[in-house]
């Protein structure tokens, strides 16, 4: 039977060898037959010469013809591919009860329990939710209720989610839309320093806090004083942007000074990417109004929460998420906090994420086309330019050395306004061997695409993996303490 809309039976999803096309090409085909026509329509990895994955494991995917692949972008899979443990967990658990929200269940309460452990006191009430779109739209929505005020500051080039509410108040995403910014969302300049510059950095600070000030200041005297201030703490959707360190006290302080609330949103960088601590906002000395994250808390699972104070939990009259918080949630949330603290994943990102940074920076001597390095633990952004000092982005370079890592068997991704931004957000369980593959492999690939640039790479100054400028002390005692794959695999044998 054939749809009116002309496509014929025969080419709807017809895999098969047609005329010598491959199973990719005709997938690839029906991909983009049942896709929307936007620019982010269902977007493939490598449009031109896509990755098929079929399996994963650990920091590692693989794809139909066996190749295997380093994987630098799947934050979701926070703490590893196929974690034997979580896996392990969620099958149990499938295999005794997956419910809807509402009903008594032991899992609900050992999970409430265990994230209220790493959550400062004054959030205590808790919405489990499915994506980070729906948990940013919940803190939005809550934090507007709270102070009776409809007007959001967010930072230029913000990205919180793909939901109507949050397309609105996204720089990303609004800039793309016929009707721009709306009146009611107020962009506060981001606060982007640079660990290239010679300016110091409190001046830096005093910078953008001015800069803020002004903004809220403005909305006030308008008559529309801002309700919500909702960031990224490090903004990785702008390009790994790493705001000075008394920035947020400041703006925080600003806000709620005019009555307003801020929300953190710990999407991309909770539960212990940055190392050292579970959240981000922990790095900064604050603590926000209200918290939201997703993605890496169910291991790839769909599952997200918002927290709040009490008192802002009150003005909520009602809500319901038909599967937040089903026991099946409950369960892999569960053994992912375990994991994380079991496994001390967050040094371990805190030390394989120094080595990264440190190696990644000793590149820039030999080649002028990165124009910087900045990041916290295993959240790392590498700016592709034309040229320093001028640092004009250079997409189509960035983009070429994405293509040669991929040929290495390196899979990144870029972001930031121009996409000049090379990311990364690896799974945790990153090793060292796996930040220097990646140093290595970096700089092959801005040889290789120099060549046939315009701009030429700079004679070395430093050892071929850019290693030279590394301190001693990243690679000393600390190195040995990292549990090794051997102790790891006792680990979850022994969590199983």
């Amino acid at each position: 039977m054939t749809r009116k809309s002309g496509i014929k039976a025969t080419t709807r999803f017809d895999i098969t060898l047609i005329c010598g096309c491959t199973f990719r090409s005709v997938m690839m085909q029906a991909r983009h037959q049942f896709s929307t026509p936007s620019d982010n329509w269902c977007q493939v990895h490598f449009a031109d010469s896509e990755v098929k994955v079929v399996r994963a494991s650990k920091q590692y995917i693989y794809d139909d013809l066996g190749n295997e692949f380093l994987d630098c972008v799947s934050s979701s899979a926070h703490v590893g591919h196929c974690h034997p443990h979580v896996v392990a967990a969620g099958h149990a658990q499938m295999l005794k009860l997956w419910t809807t929200q509402g009903f008594l269940n032991d899992t609900y309460s050992q999970y409430m329990k265990k994230l209220m452990d790493i959550l400062p006191e004054s959030l205590s009430v808790v919405y489990l939710v499915n994506s980070g779109s729906e948990a940013n739209d919940l803190a939005l929505r809550l934090g507007r209720l709270y102070t009776k005020r409809h007007d959001v500051a967010a930072f230029e080039s913000s990205y919180h989610g793909n939901i109507s509410s949050l397309v609105d108040i996204s720089s990303k995403s609004f800039k793309r839309l016929p009707q721009g910014k709306k009146d009611f969302v107020h962009v506060i300049p981001l606060p982007r320093t640079s660990n290239n510059k010679d300016n110091n950095i409190e001046n830096d600070q005093s910078e953008f806090c001015n800069e803020a000030q002004k903004v809220i200041q403005k909305a006030s005297q308008n008559g529309t004083p801002i309700g919500v201030f909702i960031s990224e703490i490090v903004v990785a959707a702008a390009g790994v942007v790493i705001p000075p360190p008394n920035y947020f006290k400041t703006v925080y302080q600003m806000v709620r000074n005019q009555g307003g609330v801020c929300i953190a949103d710990e999407v991309q960088t909770g539960l212990g990417r940055l190392g050292g601590d579970f959240w981000a906002f922990q790095g900064y000395g604050v603590v926000p109004d209200i918290l939201a994250f997703g993605k890496s808390q169910g291991n790839g699972f769909p599952m997200a929460a918002v927290v709040t104070t009490r008192e802002i939990a009150n003005s909520l009259p009602e809500y319901m998420s038909t599967y937040g918080g089903n026991p099946l949630a409950c369960a892999i949330g569960k053994a992912v906090l375990e994991v994380i603290i079991n496994e001390k994943l967050m040094y371990s990102a805190k030390m394989v994420g120094k080595f990264l940074l440190e190696g990644l920076r000793g590149l820039m001597s030999k080649h002028p086309t990165i124009g910087d390095v900045r990041g916290v633990g295993l959240c790392v952004g590498m700016e592709v330019v034309c040229g320093r000092p001028d640092m004009k982005p250079a997409t189509n370079f960035a983009n070429r050395v994405l293509y040669l890592l991929k040929e290495q068997k390196v899979i990144v991704a870029t972001q930031g306004e121009e996409r000049n931004v090379i990311a990364m957000t690896p799974p945790l369980c990153f090793t060292l061997e796996n930040a220097r593959r990646v140093i290595g492999a970096f700089d092959n690939a801005f040889t290789k695409a120099s060549q046939n640039g315009d701009v030429a790479p700079v004679p070395p100054n430093t050892s071929i993996l850019g290693l030279a400028s590394i301190p001693s002390d990243i690679l000393g005692e600390n190195e040995e303490e990292m549990p090794g794959p051997a102790k790891r695999q006792r680990q979850y044998e022994e969590m199983d």
